[in-house]
């Protein structure tokens, strides 16, 4: 027998948080989120319910936990595309198509109750949430920015109707074993000819309050148009600044400013903590804050976070600024390689940059979209 319950109390909030935890504790490609972290979707204050408004269900067969599921209403994605949906985030079920269905059914339930006509995910809050279902690369150790999923996953989500509606390729970026000192030098020739430079900071709280507005400001235009964005709030800012302040390393931090000193390209890469932080599950023990600290003092790998270009530089060269940077962060610090995390398939201005690296297309994630009550 299968029931469903919406998660209200706090035994119900944990078993929510801990059965992706439990199903993937013997899995060595699983990342944990940083459970602090993931604890404050149940809190009235959250961040993002400024926005949007979420549903959270626990699945049991036979009276043992069988999956999870989120349904959030994201307003602000609604308001700007004009459409009536809302997302599934957070599913995690054992392989059985009858668990997963009635997930999906309570949350297309709650959705239609909504007056909303689409379902479709996995999509987090934002797109600086974990997103899209993992469908190549099972045998890849995920980020920490990303969720693993088995690979019969697919099977159920498909299995209840949804069909694709956008990729994410990622990639593994290697040295190319030869320097190519013709991009060093386009680079250099790039910030001439256009009177850029690279911005300065003496530590993370000088170049936030140098920079964090006309950050902001260029991640909401450069963002707009790709699928899954929402504007910045002034949480969701609070909310990153937080992160800034956890993880980011300087030396793993670009920004290019034009004469005026306004920013016009950024890249932000973070240290992987994704092993820092399995053995305890996504804690933040004595134990784990040690093997963070490590990883972000000597990333062995870097993950790659937010890459943005103001429109009138698209097509200057500056993706030569950021290749030749990127270049340099590796062979100056000795990292073995960076993750691209997740690429549009169809963002070729992106993934044709990736060509001057030794590139290894390792995963593919998926986000599906399904008519609210429509069936096979």
């Amino acid at each position: 027998m299968i029931s469903i319950q919406e998660v209200k109390t706090k035994k119900q909030q944990k078993e929510f948080l801990n059965f992706p935890l439990k199903m993937y504790k013997d899995n060595p490609y699983f990342a944990p989120p940083l459970y602090m972290d993931e604890v404050k979707i149940f809190r009235k204050d959250y961040s993002y319910y400024d926005t949007c408004e979420a549903v959270y269900f626990n699945a049991y067969k036979d009276g043992v936990m069988a999956g999870r599921i989120a349904g959030i209403l994201q307003k602000a994605a609604n308001e700007k595309n004009g459409e009536k949906r809302v997302r599934f985030d957070r599913f995690d079920a054992i392989n059985d198509q009858e668990v997963a269905n009635a997930l999906f059914g309570a949350v297309e339930k709650w959705a239609a109750g909504k007056g909303m006509d689409t379902i479709c995910g996995p999509l987090g809050f934002s797109d600086l949430e974990r997103e899209g279902l993992l469908i190549e690369g099972f045998d890849q150790m995920s980020t920490f920015e990303e969720q693993y999923h088995a690979p019969y996953y697919r099977t159920l989500v498909e299995g209840w109707g949804f069909q694709k509606e956008v990729d994410w390729v990622e990639s593994k970026l290697y040295l190319p074993e030869k320097k190519d000192e013709r991009l060093h030098k386009m680079a250099e020739l790039m910030l001439k000819k256009y009177e850029l430079h690279i911005g300065t900071a003496k530590n993370v709280k000088d170049f936030l309050a140098k920079y964090k507005d006309d950050f902001f400001d260029l991640l909401d235009t450069a963002y707009e148009g790709l699928y899954g964005t929402v504007p910045f709030t002034d949480s969701m800012k609070q909310t990153l600044i937080a992160n800034f302040n956890l993880i980011i390393d300087l030396d793993h931090v670009v920004v290019i400013l034009d004469k005026n000193e306004r920013v016009v390209c950024l890249g932000l890469c973070f240290p992987n903590i994704a092993s820092a932080l399995r053995k305890s599950s996504g804690h933040l023990t004595p134990g784990a804050l040690v093997r963070v600290l490590k990883a972000i003092k000597k990333p062995e790998i870097i993950d790659l976070g937010l890459i943005a270009v103001a429109e009138e530089y698209k097509n200057k060269g500056i993706p030569a600024v950021i290749c030749a940077g990127l270049m340099d962060m590796l062979a100056e610090d000795g990292i073995d390689h960076a993750e691209t995390n997740l690429n549009l398939e169809d963002n070729m201005a992106i993934r044709n940059m990736w060509k001057r690296f030794k590139q290894v297309e390792h995963k593919r994630r998926r986000a599906y979209v399904k008519t609210i009550g429509e069936t096979l």
